[in-house]
C-alpha cells in the first residue's frame, strides 16, 4: 500500500548566533522575510504540499514561535471591531483550521539528527518531511516540497532535496553523489557531511527539504557523533541507503540562505519585487538608488 506524507518536522532550536545580536531575544526563524516571518513561509509550502500536521522541535528559548501559530482572540477582536477584514483574514489564515502543531523539546542541541529523533513519539511509522526554514525557497508554481510529496507518491522512498553550489563551498554542506542523468532524480551511491573541496565526490549539495521513511529513526538511534560532534542526519541517511534506496531531486526554483545574512538581505529584495503591493515603489526605489552609485 503507498503511503502519504501528512507530517513536517521543523528543527527550530538552534540559537541563531550568527544574527546576533538581533536574536538574543527573537528565534531567528522568526525574522521576516517583507512581511511574514521565516517559519510561517516554510509552514505554508508545507500546507501547499497536502502536509496536515506540522511538528516544532524547539527550545526553551523559542516560545515566540509558538505564540506565533497560536490564536490570538483579543487582536481578532480587535480587528473585526474595526472592520479591517484583509488583516483579519491574514491572521486566521497562520493556522489553517485543518492543520495540526505540535510543539517538542529539544533538551540538548545535539545535531539535527537528534532533532529529527525528538519527532519519532510523534511520527510513529509514516513517512515524513523535515523543512529547515533557513533555506528557503520561492517557486511560484508548485513549490518544493510538493514537488517532493508528488515524487514520493509515485517512488515511496526517501528522497532529498539538492542543489549544485559553488564547488569551493562544499564544506557547508551534506555532498551527495549520483550517476549521471536527463532525470530530475537519481538513486544517490555517496553522502558525506561538509567534505571539503578537495575531497567532496560532487558540488551537488543537500539543502532543507527531506522526504524520510521512519526506518531513519533507528539509523540516528545507532549514529555516533559525527561533523562537529553533533549526531549528523547525513550520517543516519548514509547507514539507511544499505536498506533501501536514498533519491537525489533538483528541485525547480530559487533556494535563498536564509541562515547567512547576505541570503537573507537578497531575499528580502527579490520577495519584495515579487509582493503585488510593493513591486512597482520598490523597483523604482532600486533603480533611483542604483542609480547613485
Amino acid at each position: 500500500m503507498s503511503q502519504k506524507v501528512t507530517k513536517a518536522v521543523f528543527p527550530v532550536a538552534g540559537l541563531g548566533t550568527r544574527f546576533l545580536p538581533a536574536t538574543k531575544a527573537i528565534a531567528k526563524e522568526m525574522l521576516p522575510v517583507v512581511d511574514k516571518p521565516l517559519i510561517q513561509y516554510a509552514v505554508e509550502e508545507a500546507v501547499a504540499a497536502g502536509i496536515d500536521t506540522m511538528i516544532f522541535i524547539t527550545s526553551r528559548s523559542k516560545n515566540v514561535i509558538i505564540d506565533h501559530f497560536d490564536k490570538a482572540h483579543e487582536l481578532e477582536s480587535e480587528l473585526e471591531a474595526k472592520n479591517k477584514t484583509e488583516l483579519l483574514a491574514i491572521l486566521k489564515g497562520i493556522v489553517p483550521p485543518n492543520v495540526s502543531f505540535v510543539f517538542i523539546r529539544q533538551a540538548e542541541a545535539l545535531g539535527l539528527g537528534h532533532a529529527v529523533n525528538c519527532a519519532r513519539p510523534v511520527i510513529g511509522d509514516e513517512p515524513f518531511a523535515v523543512i529547515l526554514p533557513d533555506d528557503m525557497v520561492e517557486d511560484g508554481t508548485r513549490g518544493c516540497m510538493s514537488q517532493m510529496v508528488e515524487l514520493f507518491a509515485e517512488k515511496q522512498t526517501s528522497i532529498l532535496g539538492v542543489e549544485r553550489v559553488n564547488p569551493a563551498d562544499t564544506g557547508s554542506y551534506g555532498i551527495v553523489k549520483t550517476p549521471e542523468t536527463s532525470e530530475k532524480y537519481a538513486k544517490i551511491d555517496v553522502i558525506v557531511e561538509k567534505p571539503k573541496p578537495e575531497v567532496a565526490p560532487s558540488n551537488l549539495a543537500v539543502v532543507g527539504r527531506y522526504i524520510l521513511t521512519p526506518a531513519i529513526f533507528d539509523k540516528i538511534k545507532n549514529t555516533g557523533r559525527g561533523a562537529g560532534g553533533e549526531i549528523q542526519l547525513t550520517d543516519a541517511i548514509a547507514d539507511l541507503m544499505k536498506d533501501e534506496d536514498v533519491l537525489a531531486y533538483e528541485f525547480e526554483g530559487k533556494r535563498y540562505d536564509c541562515g547567512a545574512k547576505l541570503g537573507f538581505l537578497v531575499a528580502n529584495v527579490e520577495l519584495a519585487l515579487l509582493n503585488t503591493e510593493l513591486k512597482d515603489n520598490f523597483k523604482a526605489y532600486l533603480k533611483d538608488l542604483v542609480s547613485k552609485f
